[in-house]
């Protein structure tokens, strides 16, 4: 998963960019970039660290322009080298540059096109550098010295007829303006806005919402599956819908877990729609164990805070915070290396003994994926002396890996694959576990909107809605996937000079 934004604006947007990123770095902690347009030059910064950690002074006074595009990123696919760091660019036509959040499903074939009948060389493992360069070729089809609107629509109904999988994307034309578009299915959220300035309307497209609200503009709505928005340079905007066949299908695990809950994600409210994950959790619970014994419900920190309180407040029963975070710790699930990840729990949460002893305890997680996690959580709780430790997951068991941009586990990997919950529960230690049921969660996030037809859901069902996925190709994601895998990428990277980045 990633995070991706774009602006145009009357004044430099270097700083907003960069504000911009950093309330979305829950969505890629691994790489950032920004690139700015000045005139016909290009700006750009980008290289492997948080936002913070990326940009310096230095950095941010080069980034001239009142344009540019912003990215904080995750990898999934690919590896984890700075060459991989977004937006990336392409001289011709124009000058284009490109942020993109999903994954796409037929990159291998789309590679093959691009070297043997559009004549261009990808450089990277990225599926964004093949996003950006089939981009290009569809916009190169019909290009002119002087641009016009309608062959950045054509191009983008030419990446829908290539392109499987899922994308949201911002792309900035050199001194024409800046596109953004996302897959005919809506599978990675995307929204775009305005602001009133006394020099004029300033724009921003974004992943989330709250990237809008924190710079003080007004959330028009979200870019629909299948859609393009063009603003140029001067602050027109443009809307076209460009696929044959749309249908709002977003990732249902974006509500689960990777949103913000301050954001609002096709017209729905995360936080509204984890209080009603909470609601369901609390009926499911009363119905298969109206006689429980629960003296206090406790969250993991911090995305299952919201259902947690709703639950415990359907049940009347204590909420109380029974772990204290450490926020300079990773997401343990991306975490490559087991035995990284189980040292990386204790050090990311430390227990408060007085809300543990001699009670028993229900533990509340948005979701159980490796299960690593889950088990020294529920051994922390008993260390902390709780007499019984139950434990709840806000989401259904995560059975199937993720293909559409999250660096989710492989089948393998995963605890819930091939195991019955009364597995999973003796698995992790607890002394009873409580999964929601997806059609719960479904009602949960759908009742927020009239526009969802329905969700891309595979990690809990294993059916993909692209259509494309095969255990051919699950197979070869596993190769790629598995932390055997990752470690000998990330040791082979380390013994190559990078050259992309001497900024």
């Amino acid at each position: 998963m990633c995070g991706i934004i774009g602006m145009v604006a009357h004044s430099p947007v270097n700083q907003a960019i960069y504000d911009g990123l950093t309330v979305l770095q829950h969505r890629g902690q691994d790489a950032a970039g920004i690139i700015t347009c000045e005139g016909e030059r290009l700006h750009l910064r980008k290289n492997n660290g948080l936002v913070r950690d990326v940009f310096h002074t230095r950095h941010m006074m080069r980034l001239h322009g009142n344009m540019g595009i912003g990215h904080v990123r995750y990898p999934t696919a690919g590896c984890e080298s700075s060459a991989e760091a977004q937006p990336f660019y392409v001289n011709s036509p124009y000058g284009i540059s490109l942020a993109h959040n999903g994954n796409l499903t037929n990159t291998d074939k789309l590679k093959q096109e691009l070297f043997q009948e559009d004549l261009r060389q990808i450089n990277t493992n990225s599926d964004s550098e093949i996003l950006l360069n089939v981009f290009a070729h569809e916009l190169q089809r019909n290009a002119t010295v002087t641009m016009n609107i309608e062959d950045v629509f054509t191009a983008v109904a030419g990446v829908h007829r290539r392109c499987r999988g899922a994308y949201a994307a911002v792309t900035m034309i050199t001194g024409y303006g800046v596109v953004a578009f996302r897959d005919p299915y809506g599978i990675r959220p995307l929204v775009y806005g305005k602001r009133e300035t006394e020099t004029g309307t300033d724009y921003m497209m974004a992943s989330e919402s709250v990237a809008l609200d924190v710079l003080g503009y007004e959330l028009i709505r979200d870019v629909a599956p299948g859609e393009a928005v063009f603003i140029t340079l001067d602050g027109d905007i443009h809307t076209r819908q460009c696929a044959n066949d749309p249908a709002m299908m977003p990732c249902l695990f974006e509500f689960v877990y990777l949103a913000r809950p301050d954001s609002i994600i096709d017209d729905v409210s995360v936080y509204k729609a984890r209080l009603r994950m909470g609601d369901k959790l609390a009926e499911k619970l009363l119905r298969i164990r109206p006689d429980h014994d629960i003296d206090v419900v406790i969250p993991i920190p911090d995305t299952s805070r919201t259902s947690a309180l709703q639950l415990a407040n359907t049940l009347g029963i204590k909420y109380r915070e029974g772990f204290i975070k450490n926020r300079y710790i990773g997401r343990t699930f991306i975490m490559p290396g087991q035995q990284q990840r189980k040292k990386s729990v204790r050090q990311k949460l430390n227990a408060i003994d007085l809300e543990f002893q001699g009670k028993n305890v229900l533990l509340v997680d948005d979701s159980i994926v490796r299960g690593t996690t889950s088990s020294q959580i529920i051994d922390m709780a008993r260390e902390a002396g709780a007499n019984k430790v139950y434990f709840a997951s806000a989401a259904p068991p995560v059975r199937y890996p993720n293909v559409y941009g999250i660096d989710m586990p492989t089948s393998s990997e995963l605890i819930a694959h091939d195991r019955t919950e009364e597995e999973i529960c003796k698995e992790i230690g607890a002394d009873w576990l409580l999964f929601q049921e997806l059609d719960d969660l479904i009602d949960a996030v759908k009742r927020g909107s009239e526009s969802i037809a329905g969700f891309d859901a595979s990690v809990f069902t294993g059916e993909y809605i692209t259509g494309d996925i095969d255990n051919s190709y699950l197979n070869n994601l596993q190769s790629a996937r598995n932390d055997a895998a990752k470690n000998e990428r990330r040791e082979s990277e380390n013994e190559v000079i990078d050259l992309h980045n001497t900024a």
